[in-house]
C-alpha cells in the first residue's frame, strides 16, 4: 500500500515527523536570525495601512511563509539524492505541496478571522448609528479582503486538479505492485477488487484523512493560542466561574465527549464493513462466471449469494442507526456550546458584535480541529475495512518481495531511478 509509492515508508514518515519538529524548533529559538539574512519580506511585503493594519503579507507573514516552503521542499532533498523511488517527484514532492498548500489556506483562515472582527465592528456601528459609516470606509474594507480571497479560490482550484492526479499515480503504483505478484494472488477471495477498486479508496481516503488531520493540526497551532487569548473577553463559564483560557477548556471537553462517544457507539462497523466487502465480493464474482458459463450464476445459487449481501446490509444499516443517532445529536449539539460558554458574557453586554464574531468563528475552528476523530469517523471506518484487506491480500506476497513500480517495468525493481510519468 505504501512502499509501492512512497520511498523506504519506515524511514521516510517518521523523518518528515522529526524534520518538522526540528523545523518549528529552529523557527522558535531562531527565527530572527535566520530572517535578517534570509527573508524577503522587507523587499515584498504589504506596509500597514490605517484601511488594512495587519495585512495578509506583511513582511513578517512573507518571512513565515518563505520558510515555511524552504523548510518543505528541503526535506526533499536528500530522498531525491539517497533514495529516489520513480515516483519521487509525485510521493515526495507532490506530498510536500499539497501539505504547504493546506497550512496556506489555514493561514487564510487566520486572517479572515481578524477581518471578520473589524469588519463586525463597522456593522455594529452602522446599525446602532446611522450615517456613522463613510460609504467609502465601508467598500474598502469588502475590497481588501478580495486580495486574499481571489488567490485562495484560484490555489484551492488547482490544488484539486493536482490532488486527482496525485492520487491516480499512488492508484497506478499499488495496481503495478499488485501485478507484479499476480500469480500469487489471482485465486484469492475478491482479488480482481482488491486491485480494481480497493486501490483506489485506500489512496483516496488516506490522502483525505491525512490532509485533514494536518490541517487540523496546523488548525490548532494557529488558533489555540488566538482562542486563548480571545478568552480573556469572557468574563465567567456558566456553573464554573471565572476559568483562565476558557474557551479553550470548553472546546477540548466537547470534542473529547464526542470523540469517546462516538468510538464507543461505533466500534462494530469497522468489522461489518469488512464483511460486506467479502460477500459483495463473492456475489460479484458469481456473477462475471455466469457471463461465461451457463451453468452459473443460476436463480437458486444468486439466491443464495444476494441473501448473504441483503443479511450484512440489514446489520450494517441496524448499527449505523443507533450509530447515526448519537453523531447526529452530538453534531447538532455541539453547536450550541460556544454559545453557552459566552452566555453570561453575552447578557452582560461585554462583546462587540466583531469580537462576538472573532470568538465564535475561532472557538469554531479549534473545536472542529479536536473533534477531527468524531467528524471523520464513518470515513475512518470505511478506511479499517480497506485497510483490513489490503492487508489480508498482501499477505500472501512475501516480506521481501522485490517492487515493480509501474506497468512497463520489465524486471522486478527494489530501486531505482526510472520515473513513471
Amino acid at each position: 500500500m505504501f512502499r509501492s509509492f512512497f520511498p523506504n515508508p519506515k524511514i521516510f514518515f517518521p523523518s518528515a515527523i522529526l524534520w518538522v519538529i526540528i523545523s518549528m524548533a529552529l523557527w522558535f529559538t531562531a527565527s530572527d536570525q535566520l530572517g535578517s539574512v534570509l527573508s524577503i519580506g522587507d523587499m515584498v511585503g504589504i506596509a500597514p495601512t490605517e484601511q488594512d493594519p495587519s495585512p495578509f503579507f506583511s513582511a513578517d507573514k512573507v518571512w513565515l511563509y518563505q520558510y515555511i516552503l524552504m523548510t518543505g521542499y528541503l526535506f526533499c532533498v536528500p530522498w531525491y539524492f539517497v533514495h529516489r523511488a520513480p515516483w519521487f517527484w509525485w510521493s515526495v514532492v507532490g506530498s510536500v505541496t499539497i501539505l504547504e498548500i493546506v497550512y496556506f489556506q489555514v493561514q487564510i483562515s487566520a486572517g479572515l478571522n481578524d477581518w471578520y472582527g473589524e469588519f463586525y465592528d463597522l456593522i455594529q456601528q452602522a446599525l446602532g448609528e446611522p450615517n456613522s459609516v463613510d460609504p467609502k470606509v465601508f467598500y474598502e474594507k469588502l475590497c481588501t479582503v478580495a486580495y486574499v480571497l481571489l488567490p485562495n479560490i484560484t490555489v484551492s482550484v488547482l490544488n484539486a486538479f493536482f490532488i486527482a492526479h496525485y492520487l491516480f499515480r499512488w492508484r497506478r503504483g499499488m495496481s503495478a505492485f499488485y501485478m507484479a505478484h499476480w500469480p500469487m494472488l489471482r485465486d484469492i477471495e475478491g482479488a480482481s477488487q482488491r486491485v480494481q477498486e480497493d486501490t483506489q479508496r485506500f489512496s483516496r481516503i488516506v490522502e483525505g484523512l491525512t490532509v485533514s488531520f494536518v490541517g487540523s493540526i496546523m488548525t490548532l497551532i494557529v488558533f489555540l493560542p488566538l482562542l486563548f487569548t480571545l478568552s480573556e473577553n469572557i468574563t465567567e463559564l456558566p456553573i464554573f466561574g471565572a476559568v483562565n483560557g476558557s474557551l479553550v477548556w470548553v472546546a477540548v471537553g466537547s470534542a473529547t465527549f464526542g470523540t469517546v462517544l462516538l468510538a464507543v457507539v461505533g466500534i462494530k462497523l469497522p468489522g461489518l464493513e469488512f464483511e460486506n466487502q467479502k460477500v459483495e465480493a463473492a456475489y460479484r464474482k458469481e456473477l462475471v462466471y455466469g457471463e461465461d458459463d451457463d451453468n452459473r450464476s443460476q436463480p437458486l445459487s444468486i439466491q443464495e449469494f444476494f441473501g448473504a449481501v441483503q443479511k450484512n446490509y440489514f446489520r450494517l444499516y441496524f448499527n449505523y442507526l443507533y450509530f447515526n443517532v448519537a453523531r447526529y445529536a452530538y453534531l447538532q449539539a455541539s453547536n450550541f456550546v460556544p454559545f453557552i460558554a459566552m452566555g453570561p458574557s453575552i447578557l452582560g453586554g461585554t462583546l462587540t458584535l466583531g469580537l462576538f464574531q472573532q470568538i465564535l468563528n475561532a472557538f469554531g475552528k479549534v473545536e472542529r480541529s479536536f473533534k477531527f476523530l468524531a467528524n471523520s469517523w464513518t470515513t475512518i471506518v470505511e478506511l479499517i475495512s480497506v485497510y483490513m484487506r489490503l492487508r489480508l491480500f498482501e499477505s500472501h506476497i512475501p516480506a521481501g518481495a522485490p517492487i515493480a513500480y509501474d506497468f512497463n517495468h520489465d524486471v522486478f525493481l527494489t530501486s531505482g531511478n526510472d520515473t513513471p510519468e
